[in-house]
């Protein structure tokens, strides 16, 4: 495979995209993004590469939230924007439901090199062997351990592991505080329901493709084991109370003041603990499976083109520019130069793109005296590579809503965790026939 080397520029000089030209008769300098902002230098430089290279083109970017009924109803009212920022877990829901283009044509005429998206990634915007989106971000999870916290308890943050599950227990029980009935301290946060992915796959077990399989013996057993170690700790209502007290964007956040000893967490936290809570003393380890394997999931965004867009040359011209690896470089030194004028750490940038994060961590990437960075970083990257996702399926929104509600179910003691789970995969087959999935 070639690796793509073209400069953003270069990829901007081609104005069409094979089967995407733009519709006739309309007006060939508008182009309308849904569900993409510009909340910091990621966005914004990356944006003025295209508007330099494009200054002909009027850029409407409607900042907000994807709103998913909004955009399926513009579809079917054939007024669709341009382009679409959507979480990518959902594109193939998209797809099957025949909402988004294909892109093959598009990215072959930027000479775009699929190689270098992580398999991961592109795994969730493909559909039928076609390719129905492009990655941006790339967030993992991995586990933050409170150093003092465990230390203090008698244990080595160095051995904390999922691996063995019949540990966990009385590992929860060792580090949590409950003084007077009341929670004081988390000892270990498995993060449910939004966690069970991660949870299912440790145990060996897929929540779809194809259908679904949310009964699966597997995936019962980790809300069983997960939901145990809620109980243990007062109790889903008393447990989340707690959780809900956390300062999770400022200094005084559950690490800093001792709230929580273990959990599970989203890879772009580490960058919120460098800025807020700089010398915090955490360990950043990789989540396993049973067997002591490191394992994480992989989400994030992606851009697509509806059907029915206006101007759907025009939009891949700014999907690839958006996306190429030189773009993706400028935005990360603009990000990290406006961090340090305010005199905050860089955490680097994690794209789904590896040509992409090879770049930017050895050309723009200076943790500089921050431990947290220092060591941490080298670990989301690491596992960057080996991360799954959750299979593309047409009832994507539909299945999520299942598992999270019936772990839910679980947490406040409406139901057992079989019953709970056959409940969601009903649903969730129900979900796939209406909408033509098996």
């Amino acid at each position: 495979m070639r690796v793509l080397v073209l400069t953003a520029t270069a990829l901007l000089a081609a104005s069409g995209c094979g089967g995407l030209g733009d519709r006739p008769g309309d007006a060939p300098n508008a182009l309308v993004t849904m569900g993409f902002g510009l909340p910091d230098e990621h966005a914004t430089a990356r944006v003025e590469v295209f508007r330099r290279a494009h200054p002909d083109i009027d850029l409407r970017i409607n900042e907000g939230a994807f709103d998913e009924q909004q955009f399926l109803s513009a579809v079917a009212a054939e007024d669709p924007p341009d382009l679409v920022y959507a979480e990518r877990s959902k594109l193939g829901s998209y797809a099957a439901r025949g909402a988004v283009q294909p892109l093959d044509d598009c990215l072959a005429r930027h000479d775009v090199d699929l190689g270098q998206f992580r398999e991961a990634a592109l795994r969730q915007v493909t559909h039928d062997d076609r390719v129905y989106g492009v990655p941006e971000f790339s967030t993992l999870r991995v586990m933050i351990i409170n150093n003092p916290v465990v230390r203090e308890a008698g244990l080595d943050p160095a051995t904390l592991t999922t691996a063995d599950w019949s540990a966990l227990p009385a590992l929860t029980d060792r580090l949590t505080r409950i003084d007077g009935g009341k929670i004081r301290r988390i000892g270990f946060d498995p993060k449910m329901p939004e966690f069970l992915p991660l949870w299912a796959k440790a145990n060996g077990a897929e929540l779809a493709g194809p259908g679904a399989r949310l009964d699966d013996p597997r995936v019962v057993e980790a809300v069983r084991a997960t939901t145990e170690l809620v109980d243990r700790q007062g109790g889903w209502a008393s447990f989340k109370a707690f959780r809900d007290t956390f300062d999770l964007f400022g200094a005084a956040n559950h690490y800093a003041t001792g709230q929580l000893a273990a959990m599970p967490m989203d890879s772009w936290y580490l960058n919120t603990l460098a800025t807020n809570s700089p010398d915090v003393d955490v360990t950043v380890a990789p989540f396993t499976d049973r067997e002591g394997n490191p394992l994480t999931d992989s989400n994030g965004s992606a851009w697509a083109i509806p059907k029915g867009a206006r101007h759907p040359g025009t939009a891949c011209d700014f999907i690839a520019a958006m996306t190429a690896p030189d773009t993706w470089v400028t935005a990360a030194r603009a990000r990290r130069d406006a961090l340090a004028a305010a005199g905050k750490p860089y955490g680097g940038t994690f794209t789904a793109n590896r040509v992409a994060d090879e770049r930017i961590h050895r050309e723009v990437f200076d943790p500089g005296d921050n431990r947290l960075l220092r060591e941490g970083v080298p670990t989301v990257l690491a596992l960057q590579e080996s991360a799954f996702a959750v299979p593309p399926s047409p009832a994507a929104s539909e299945l999520v809503r299942a598992w999270e509600g019936a772990v839910n179910r679980v947490l406040t003691g409406q139901q057992e965790p079989e019953e709970a789970m056959a409940q969601a995969q009903r649903e969730a087959e129900r979900a796939l026939k209406r909408v033509g999935g098996r």
